[in-house]
C-alpha cells in the first residue's frame, strides 16, 4: 500500500459554472491538505475543460475524473487530454475511466454491450495512442474489472461501496496498485435525519444493476436493497455523525486496504460547496 491519502469527490466542481468560485474552493482544499479532487466528466463528448482549469488555477492538488465514460469520450480525446495535462502539470492529472450504466448509455441512443470487452478495446486504443497505464485508473467493482485495473491501469476507483468491498478489492489488486474508493458521508449526528439525507443519495444508485449486483456479491439481500436501503446497508455505505464519527467510518476503508479515500459530502445541492464540512473533516483526518 502507498501512503494514506485524503481526497474530495464532489459534483460542485463540474455543476457550478462560476469558474472563480470553483477555483476558490479548489485552492482552499489544496491549502487544507487534500490530495486530489474527483468529479464526474458527465455524458457529453470529450473531457471537460474544467479539469484543466482547476489544474491551471491551483499549485499542487491533483485532479481526476470520476469518471470519463468510455461510451462518451473517444480514446483519442482521452489520450490527448491526459498528455496535455501531464505536459503542463506533471503527475497531477489522473484519468479515471468507467463503463457507466446501461440506462445512461442507451438514453443517448447507443447500445450498452459487454462493458468489459468495451473497456479492453478502449485500453488497447489508449495504449496505441501512447497513453501510459500509470496515468489511468478504472472504476472497478467486480473481480474481472479489478483484475483489469491491476493489469492495464495503475489501480481502481470503486464507487458506492462499503469497506468490505475495499478489503476484497485490495486482495484482487495486490499490494502495489492504487485503491481509491469513493465514500459519501453525512455530517449529521441525528440518526433519523442522517439516514434520510443518505437515502436521497442511495435510492437512485440502488436502481442501477452494476451497484446492486456488486452488493449482492457481498451478501446483501433484496430486503437490504429495497426502499433506499436498510438501515444496516445505509450505515455501511454512508458514514454519518459528527466529523469525528464520520472520520472513524472513513478509517474503516483505510484499514481495509485503501490508499486514498475520495470523500463526497451529501446534503447539499450539486452547485453548492460544503466548505464547512470539508474543513471539519480535514481537521479530523489530515
Amino acid at each position: 500500500m502507498a501512503q494514506r491519502l485524503v481526497s474530495v469527490w464532489q459534483p460542485f466542481f463540474i455543476a457550478n459554472k462560476d469558474r472563480d468560485a470553483v477555483l476558490d474552493a479548489a485552492t482552499e482544499l489544496e491549502e487544507l491538505g487534500y490530495h486530489r479532487l474527483w468529479f464526474s466528466a458527465g455524458f457529453k463528448e470529450g473531457v471537460p475543460a474544467r479539469f484543466r482549469e482547476i489544474l491551471d488555477g491551483t499549485k499542487r492538488i491533483g485532479v481526476a475524473p470520476g469518471i470519463v465514460s468510455i461510451w462518451h469520450a473517444s480514446p483519442a480525446d482521452a489520450a490527448a487530454f491526459t498528455a496535455d495535462a501531464e505536459a503542463a502539470h506533471p503527475g497531477r492529472f489522473l484519468l479515471g475511466l468507467g463503463a457507466s450504466h446501461a440506462v445512461l448509455v442507451e438514453s443517448g441512443g447507443e447500445q450498452y454491450r459487454k462493458p468489459y470487452s468495451k473497456m479492453v478495446e478502449y485500453l488497447d486504443a489508449l495504449d496505441a495512442a501512447g497513453s501510459p497505464p500509470e496515468q489511468r485508473v478504472l472504476a472497478a467493482l467486480g473481480p474481472r474489472m479489478l483484475e483489469l485495473s491491476r493489469e492495464r491501469a495503475c489501480g481502481a476507483h470503486p464507487y458506492f461501496v462499503p469497506a468490505e468491498h475495499t478489503e476484497q478489492a485490495r486482495a484482487v489488486l495486490g499490494p502495489e496498485a492504487l485503491l481509491a474508493p469513493e465514500v459519501a458521508v453525512v455530517l449529521e449526528p441525528d440518526a433519523e435525519r442522517a439516514r434520510a439525507v443518505a437515502r436521497e443519495y442511495t435510492t437512485g444508485y440502488l436502481t442501477l444493476p452494476n451497484y446492486t449486483q456488486n452488493l449482492r456479491r457481498l451478501g446483501w439481500t433484496d430486503a437490504d436493497l429495497a426502499g433506499g436501503g436498510s438501515d444496516r446497508l445505509v450505515d455501511a455505505l454512508i458514514p454519518w455523525g459528527t466529523a469525528e464519527q464520520v472520520a472513524a467510518g472513513i478509517e474503516k476503508h483505510y484499514t481495509a486496504g485503501a490508499d486514498e479515500v475520495t470523500i463526497q459530502v451529501l446534503g447539499v445541492g450539486a452547485k453548492d460547496f460544503p466548505g464547512d464540512a470539508f474543513r471539519a473533516l480535514a481537521a479530523a483526518l489530515i
